[in-house]
């Protein structure tokens, strides 16, 4: 069968004097994926990290949304090597007919144009330099930005068309373009919210697979908020059994707080579509015992309310034992009037084998009902 992705009109015309083929587009990509599945994508080079990297040539850099503290999204990557379980954005590779599971950490998609497009839209005169958020369905420091630099390319864009930015990341690689931060801060704003759930190693291993230590992370904290950076802490996502003991929460906050962090913001798990999937057949294959709570945590995408506010009870207090700031809204632009903000949708949406709780008796929930 002929390859979608090559025939596509897209792929047909290459430019003058330029013997190689233009990037196929999303929707090249989602075509040669119904049809072939994510091998039909035989231009993905396979790198170091077993993952494979699509470049794409996006139409659009900048995503209005809805129902949330920002009307901008910016995403120049698809996917995330950081694999981790329980991240929400897992659900949106289904836009480009990959699944949730192995694809959405292995098969990424590179928007090799997007700091260009994104000039272009900044320079618009009907733009409104609203507040961009940028990371909101991968990470934009995730280990091929190294290679590409798109986010520093659109950090740059940012600064000329002085656009106020919200960053949220997992990757340490951000202390690299603390010159460009504050370029933007000047500009216009910005902010940087690192996300670290929890400090336990045993969790970090068990859920977040491809990230940074957590130490990492918060060190990288330490280094932006010296360098004159706004950047705090996400404790994004919590999640039920794993990180929700009285000891974990306290032993998180307080590394927060030793590494200088700015404000902290704290939400709990929730599960839909296809990262509800992919959670509840990783519980099967690791954690079995859990399964049956889960399914009656979660009858709903949400905990109940009576749960989230008990686990964000106990951040409250831990964040006024040892100084903290709450984080502040998305727009919020005064640091002295911060108020906490638990928006789900701003969790990003991360080695070796480790030991794992025992499979018989109850997960830890020391402080907390199910």
């Amino acid at each position: 069968m002929a390859n979608p992705l090559a025939d596509s009109p897209s792929r047909a015309f290459p430019l003058f004097l330029d013997l190689a083929r233009p990037n196929p587009t999303t929707r090249d990509v989602a075509t040669a994926v119904r049809h072939g599945g994510a091998a039909a994508l035989s231009e993905a080079e396979r790198r170091a990290d077993d993952a494979r990297y699509q470049e794409v040539a996006c139409r659009s850099a900048l995503n209005p949304v809805q129902g949330m503290p920002f009307k901008w999204t910016l995403n120049a990557y698809r996917g995330c090597t950081h694999g981790c379980h329980y991240c929400f954005a897992r659900r949106y590779h289904a836009q480009f007919e990959l699944n949730s599971d192995d694809e959405f950490a292995s098969v990424i998609l590179v928007k090799r144009n997007i700091a260009e497009m994104l000039r272009k839209e900044l320079d618009r005169p009907a733009w409104k330099r609203e507040l961009v958020a940028v990371g909101t369905a991968t990470d934009p420091y995730q280990p091929i930005e190294g290679r590409y630099q798109l986010t520093r390319r659109c950090l740059e864009a940012m600064v000329a068309g002085r656009t106020p930015i919200s960053l949220v990341t997992k990757g340490p690689m951000v202390v690299r373009d603390r010159d460009l931060l504050l370029d933007v801060a000047r500009a216009s704003g910005a902010t940087v919210c690192m996300s670290v759930p929890t400090v336990d190693e045993e969790t970090w291993r068990i859920l977040e697979p491809g990230t940074a230590s957590p130490v990492q992370r918060l060190r990288a904290v330490r280094t932006l908020v010296d360098a004159g950076v706004d950047a705090g802490v996400l404790m994004a996502p919590i999640v039920p059994g794993f990180s929700t003991s009285r000891a974990k929460l306290e032993r998180t906050v307080k590394a927060i707080a030793d590494h200088g962090a700015r404000f902290v913001g704290c939400n709990v798990m929730y599960l839909q579509d296809g990262t509800r999937a992919h959670f509840m057949k990783f519980l099967d294959q690791e954690f079995p015992s859990m399964r049956p709570r889960y399914d009656r945590l979660y009858r709903n995408k949400y905990p109940p309310d009576a749960y989230r506010e008990e686990v964000r009870g106990m951040v409250r207090m831990l964040q006024q034992r040892y100084g903290l700031e709450p984080r502040r809204k998305a727009n919020e632009a005064d640091p002295n009037k911060a108020e906490a903000n638990n928006n789900p949708g701003t969790g990003s949406l991360e080695e070796g084998h480790p030991s794992k709780p025992q499979d018989s008796g109850d997960p830890e929930q020391v402080g907390f009902a199910w």
